[in-house]
């Protein structure tokens, strides 16, 4: 017996995936800046950069 395999139901996860980084994203970027704020460290400042490029990313379209 052989398993068919569709290569578009990757697309619809693909897809999935994104719709829900794009949903935490604005949280994840709003408690990472507050946590910056009281606890300013190298990998804090960094991964709050992270976050705001990944949401300007979403934002206009370039993911």
């Amino acid at each position: 017996m052989k398993k068919n395999f569709n290569k578009y139901t990757i697309r619809n996860w693909g897809r999935n995936a994104k719709s829900v980084c794009k949903q935490l994203i604005l949280p994840f970027a709003i408690f990472q800046a507050i946590r910056t704020i009281i606890f300013p460290t190298t990998f804090d400042v960094l991964l709050l950069a992270v976050f705001i490029f990944i949401y300007l990313g979403f934002q206009y379209e370039w993911f």
